[in-house]
């Protein structure tokens, strides 16, 4: 569908439910093309948290690593 521009300015809502029903409008001056109105598809839905469940496992001894070294750290043991 082709309109001038004078059209797309009063006619703005009705347009915009044709672009909504999957429509393509095209604004025209002087009968040449200068614009073109198209629907956009819904934004992509952000990423979550969790989305790695399940993806690991976490050792069962993971609190003890290099708590020998931790406690030299802080008791000045080198």
């Amino acid at each position: 569908m082709s309109v001038n521009i004078h059209e797309a300015k009063t006619q703005f809502s009705r347009l915009i439910e044709k672009v909504e029903s999957g429509d393509e409008v095209v604004i025209a001056r002087a009968g040449r093309p200068v614009a073109r109105i198209t629907r956009l598809d819904a934004p992509a839905k952000p990423k979550r948290l969790g989305f790695l469940v399940g993806g690991g496992s976490v050792p069962d001894d993971f609190n003890e690593w290099g708590s020998d070294q931790i406690v030299g750290l802080f008791e000045g043991d080198s």
